[in-house]
């Protein structure tokens, strides 16, 4: 169903990824970062030269884009009960991580159910969704920030029946209400950031 990715001798990513708005002081050195079309973005993540990947698929378009962003197909759609799962190690000097639910996997202007970006910065864990092509209101509250330069992060997704449970290492972290209905429209995820992906299932 998603793409299982092994990092071989430290597949590492420069750059971001996030399609939804951020407050600019979140983002003070990018002054690109307003821009929010996923083609001017995503040729700034790209993986580190003379760094490789091994990767299995799982699906036949679940892929590594040649920008870096890793993007999986979740056939069928989101159900409730679904759990998705997200693996890596933040990079030694990290500025954001973006994780995405989307319901296309290649279109810029797709519906978002579900955006995670973690802005190290200011220790913050944004949340937005995208409906009709229009980003919503921002969630941001959490009660810790569990992300750490150079550690490794497990980050879970659950699909429970009106709402997403994030955990991060087994911990709950925060919740996000459902904004894109039907769930099973939801068909893409999207990875990318200051960290090196070692699995998504």
């Amino acid at each position: 169903m998603f793409l299982w990715i092994q990092a071989a001798q430290g597949c590492t990513r420069r750059g971001l990824f996030s399609l939804s708005p951020v407050p600019s002081q979140l983002v003070n050195e990018d002054k690109d970062f307003h821009k929010f079309h996923c083609h001017q973005l995503l040729t700034r993540c790209d993986l580190t030269p003379a760094q490789t990947c091994r990767f299995e698929t799982m699906a036949e378009n679940d892929k590594v884009q040649n920008d870096g962003v890793y993007v999986g197909e979740i056939k069928g759609g989101l159900k409730p009960s679904m759990r998705l799962i997200v693996m890596g190690i933040v990079n030694q000097q990290p500025k954001s991580i973006a994780v995405a639910l989307a319901c296309h996997p290649q279109d810029p202007d797709t519906d978002v159910g579900l955006q995670v970006t973690v802005c190290f910065h200011d220790r913050a864990i944004l949340r937005n969704a995208k409906v009709s092509g229009e980003w919503g209101v921002m969630e941001k509250n959490i009660p810790y920030f569990p992300f750490a330069a150079g550690e490794a992060f497990k980050m879970e997704i659950l699909c429970e029946h009106q709402r997403f449970r994030i955990l991060v290492d087994g911990q709950p972290l925060c919740g996000f209400s459902y904004r894109v209905q039907p769930l099973a429209s939801l068909t893409a995820l999207h990875v990318s950031g200051d960290m090196q992906l070692t699995k998504v299932a």
